[in-house]
């Protein structure tokens, strides 16, 4: 077996990711796929954990606040959001074998536990995936905040940040055919050239713990193992 660079990580991925082609709702095909995919990298021996988004079903800033809805109220409807990718996802990673845990930042007990980091870490342990819900459990907080958040709490040795985009580049390669792609990136960088991939306080949040983020397109084949076994892929913003 090749030698892993990383023993335990936290897969950060988009809502979208379960959208298929209509880019709304779920479809149960698509968390089959990204399943298989965190399959490959649970047989390897790599811990996994996970934090969704929930921007397939619900964007408070474009869905609420765009027309008066008070910004906490939607914030809570797309932690609500996240918890029904979480349960999809969950279905979907144990119908490949996988044991999973459903954690949430808010209390649902019927349907997931609390979060609480000693147990998460215990999860892990076990050899069972934690895929983390309801963000911080915070208004105000991105789910890209909460990645960077839990991906600490857990000692996690790198976040992967997996998107429909190969990695970073210098312009927007849709609309820029000579857009430069970047392998490596600092901190400071990133953040002077304001990467969409992730949010600033994100962003920060990696730098001032030196978790480093590695940015991958989740439908390349092999994407998420090359990142364990320490393989060139995508865009790498550490230190």
């Amino acid at each position: 077996m090749a030698e892993l660079r990383f023993q335990r990580v936290l897969l950060k991925l988009g809502g979208e990711s379960l959208a298929g082609e209509g880019g709304v709702g779920i479809d149960p095909k698509c968390a089959a796929e990204v399943a298989q995919k965190v399959l490959h990298v649970v047989n390897l021996g790599v811990q996994v954990a996970v934090v969704i988004g929930g921007g397939n079903l619900w964007r408070g800033m474009q869905n609420g606040m765009e027309h008066g809805m008070e910004r906490v109220t939607a914030d809570h409807m797309g932690m609500l959001a996240t918890i029904m990718n979480s349960l999809a996802l969950q279905d979907a990673f144990e119908s490949a074998g996988m044991a999973t845990r459903v954690m949430t930042g808010i209390e649902v007990r019927a349907v997931a536990e609390p979060y609480i980091q000693r147990r998460a870490i215990r999860h892990l342990e076990k050899g069972r995936i934690v895929i983390f819900g309801a963000g911080t459990g915070n208004p105000y907080f991105t789910t890209d905040t909460a990645a960077s958040l839990r991906a600490m709490e857990i000692n996690a040795e790198a976040l992967v940040k997996a998107t429909k985009v190969d990695a970073v580049y210098d312009s927007d390669p849709k609309e820029n055919m000579d857009a430069k792609r970047l392998a490596r990136l600092t901190y400071i960088d990133a953040l002077n050239m304001r990467v969409g991939v992730m949010d600033s306080t994100a962003m920060a949040m990696c730098m001032d713990n030196d978790l480093p983020i590695y940015v991958v397109n989740v439908w390349e084949e092999h994407a998420l193992e090359k990142v364990v076994l320490g393989e060139s892929i995508g865009t790498l913003i550490a230190a």
